[in-house]
């Protein structure tokens, strides 16, 4: 458990398809009771059969006790989803998308199960990625225009494909957010690290999915593109499924990070 005063939140990799929400219902609740658990973010934009999120899907992590789902370029994919960006105010789509015609909303302020007020904010990388607006200049835009009114405790979701560019966005905001966990390539890196002005960071949260695959999905659908060039649809996998994480403390008065360990857990299918 926690020590007084800091806020222990989970931050988990993007989920794929029913595999990975499944473990998530049934773990995260003895997950959140076995290690004092305040606040839970996940990434849901693979939900919906592998690509997308669609209500049901959304419903059920919220009440799995998922307290914010954050997403990414895939969050478009089920049109579905669109009226819940805008109704629901703890299913995220990545802020710097715009405002312009685009449903939903980047950031938003939420309480932890210990009445602590925070911030989770979610952004998008550009680099092979569809070029949205700049994500540095966004958050800056948000940090420093919204400054007095955040909670000191902001929580960031960076969906970005290079690991240079989620290394950059990670420092550039050190000292000005609690964390930045970088989403979008399944693969966990073991990079976790407090920054030296106290920002929690790590490059890739890897997915929660199935581990016998190709970043979650059956290599059967997936193998053909490398072998001759040819479109193939992807096709969820299935077997023992895993868990990525990462557990942080944070200083509830200053929004420090404290303390950090990345969780793995192979769970059978």
């Amino acid at each position: 458990m926690a020590a007084p005063g800091v806020l222990r939140v989970l931050m988990v990799g993007d989920l794929i398809g029913k595999p990975g929400r499944n473990l998530l219902e049934r773990e995260l609740a003895g997950l959140r009771h076995e290690r004092g658990i305040d606040f839970v973010v996940a990434n849901g934009e693979n939900v919906a059969g592998g690509m997308g999120l669609t209500v049901s899907t959304a419903d059920a992590l919220l009440e799995a006790g998922v307290d914010v789902i954050t997403s990414g370029n895939h969050i478009w994919d089920k049109r579905e989803i669109y009226p819940a960006l805008d109704s629901e105010e703890r299913i995220l789509r990545p802020l710097n998308y715009g405002e312009l015609d685009v449903p939903g909303r980047g950031w938003g302020t939420f309480h932890a199960q210990d009445g602590t007020e925070l911030a989770v904010i979610n952004a998008q990388g550009r680099t092979y990625m569809q070029p949205i607006e700049n994500p540095f200049t966004t958050l800056d835009a948000l940090l420093d225009g919204g400054a007095s009114e955040l909670p000191v405790v902001r929580l960031v979701d960076f969906h970005c494909e290079l690991t240079s560019e989620k290394t950059a966005f990670g420092i550039y905001l050190d000292g000005r957010v609690s964390a930045v966990c970088g989403t979008h390539t399944h693969v966990p890196t073991a990079d976790e690290r407090i920054l030296p002005r106290g920002t929690a960071y790590v490059s890739d949260l890897g997915m929660t999915g199935p581990i016998d695959s190709v970043i979650g999905f059956d290599p059967a659908t997936v193998l053909p593109r490398f072998l001759n060039g040819l479109p193939t649809r992807f096709e969820v996998g299935t077997g023992p499924v895993i868990l990525n994480a990462l557990q942080i403390d944070i200083d509830a008065t200053s929004g420090a990070a404290l303390a950090l360990q990345r969780i793995s857990r192979l769970v059978d299918g």
